[in-house]
């Protein structure tokens, strides 16, 4: 699994040096909602996908948010946040949002490459990126984004019997989003979608 896995990620995502490119393709979460058209202005973002090297069997690393952050409260998540000024690209983003919200050092991942963006209903164009993570980091939350992490097999996320397809009310109308249960963790919305999207350009 480990050494099919790397292949894949490193033949089949997008180049580091093409991430900004605007003709790349772009995901959604109306996805499956395809007759809501009711997107807000998408304000750029990057996320770091955190595959971790354990010899076990390579784990994802998620957050799970601070009730107290105005971002997507309590949600499961991975790390990553908005592009400042200061961000030389998206990955500098997402490397720069790892470090300050889980305290992984950039010394201990390897950027790979990027997949399809994600468009949220909360208006952000997030841009998420695959980095391998040698083990013997330290974790250091930061309390008022983070109130946890845990890791989830890489190979039970991109096995597709575990997306379930869900559905919710949301503005009176029913909205249908993707949902992956670990051990208690509810990984869905955004994040389960962006899960889902890796696995299609892995695997289709």
């Amino acid at each position: 699994m480990t050494t099919n896995i790397e292949s894949l990620l490193r033949t089949r995502l997008d180049p580091l040096d093409i991430v900004a490119d605007e003709t790349a393709r772009t995901r959604s979460d109306n996805d499956l909602n395809p007759d809501w058209d009711n997107h807000p202005e998408q304000r750029p973002a990057a996320v770091l996908a955190p595959i971790i090297k354990r010899a076990g069997g390579w784990t994802m690393l998620f957050t799970e948010r601070s009730v107290e952050t105005p971002a997507h409260p309590g949600q499961i998540s991975f790390p990553g946040g908005r592009v400042q000024a200061s961000d030389t690209s998206a990955v500098d983003t997402a490397l720069r949002e790892t470090f300050e919200e889980v305290g992984i050092a950039r010394r201990f991942i390897e950027p790979i490459g990027a997949w399809d963006r994600y468009d949220t209903i909360t208006g952000f164009r997030v841009t998420p990126i695959v980095g391998l993570v040698d083990p013997g980091f330290e974790l250091t939350l930061d309390p008022r984004e983070v109130a946890s992490v845990f890791e989830a097999p890489l190979d039970f996320l991109m096995n597709p019997a575990n997306h379930e397809k869900r559905e919710a009310l949301w503005q009176g109308r029913t909205r249908y989003y993707y949902a992956i249960p670990w051990q208690g963790h509810n990984i869905w919305g955004a994040t389960a979608g962006m899960i889902r999207a890796l696995y299609e350009r892995l695997h289709e």
